[in-house]
């Protein structure tokens, strides 16, 4: 297993724990969302002024780094709404819709066309979605504010990653996400302010959950997602990331006793052998190299 590929696992397993932790509703949904990228921001840095990785860029690539922030603090605040609304599951279920919006964005925008290999992979992968939470819980969706705002986060969390390609390909890592830590901190304080939710008052354990999403579920998740992301397709690493569901439900059963049952595992089992799908690589099969045989050998004759 390669460096990328490895740091997108780690990854995956410290962002699973963030469902767990905001279902104990310990702090308000938009206080917390701010708490997560401030504290982040406070580690982060310090370490990115002494290591001199705290530069600025180009007027363009410093905007997009702010925009970035803006869009990932949406996601997690919406997220949070959502998950506290109605359920972990429902939630989860409607943010990881995600890889369908990446792969269409990286079509349209960063002007990559998807493999076929993807799109089988994200079929499977929903499917075992649905399996995993139950086709009763799917077909019962209903469209208030929980589901808007489960879906809202899809389409940020979508946006995030197609930009994030697109920046990390001309900044550090440690960079990009020091600037765009920042912006989600500014942004989701005022948004604080203007609605009035509470920064202070938690209980002691409130704040030390607090601390684990800043540090673990923020700071080291995305140094190491940002870091898969540069190194592989973002097309790729969205739809690994639907892997977090399985992992938060496994989590959910130790820590919060919920139940696992036979259709959870067939369900889990199923999203794993899609994301597995979109990680062979067709292009230097036999069949493949049949086809350009015969596509050179027709263009000859």
């Amino acid at each position: 297993m390669n460096q990328p590929r490895l740091a997108l696992l780690i990854g995956i397993v410290c962002i699973s724990i963030f469902p767990v932790l905001v279902r104990l509703n310990l702090v308000p949904s938009l206080s917390s969302a701010f708490y997560r990228m401030a504290i982040a921001s406070v580690v982060l840095v310090p370490y990115a002024v002494f290591t001199k990785q705290f530069k600025t860029y180009s007027p363009k690539l410093m905007g997009l780094m702010v925009l970035s922030g803006i869009i990932f603090g949406s996601d997690v605040a919406v997220w949070n709404i959502a998950i506290v609304g109605s359920s972990a599951t429902q939630a989860t279920l409607l943010t990881n819709l995600a890889p369908v919006w990446v792969g269409i964005g990286s079509y349209f925008i960063l002007k990559i066309k998807p493999t076929t290999n993807f799109w089988w992979g994200t079929a499977l992968a929903l499917i075992g979605m649905v399996v995993l939470v139950g086709v009763d819980v799917f077909v019962e969706l209903r469209f208030d504010q929980a589901f808007v705002f489960g879906v809202l986060s899809g389409v940020f969390y979508a946006t995030y990653m197609l930009l994030s390609k697109r920046i990390l390909e001309e900044v550090p890592v440690v960079t990009f996400m020091t600037f765009s830590l920042l912006a989600s901190a500014v942004y989701l304080g005022i948004w604080c302010v203007i609605a009035e939710e509470p920064l202070t008052g938690f209980s002691n354990l409130g704040w030390g959950v607090l601390l684990i999403q800043g540090v673990v579920c923020q700071l080291l998740a995305w140094l190491l997602i940002s870091f898969a992301t540069k190194h592989m397709r973002a097309t790729r690493v969205s739809l690994s990331l639907l892997s977090q569901a399985l992992l938060a439900s496994l989590l959910a059963w130790i820590f919060l006793h919920e139940e696992i049952n036979a259709q959870m595992i067939v369900g889990g089992v199923i999203v794993l052998i899609g994301i597995g799908i979109t990680f062979f690589d067709t292009s230097g099969s036999s069949f493949e190299k049949f086809k350009k045989y015969r596509k050179q050998r027709n263009l000859k004759l």
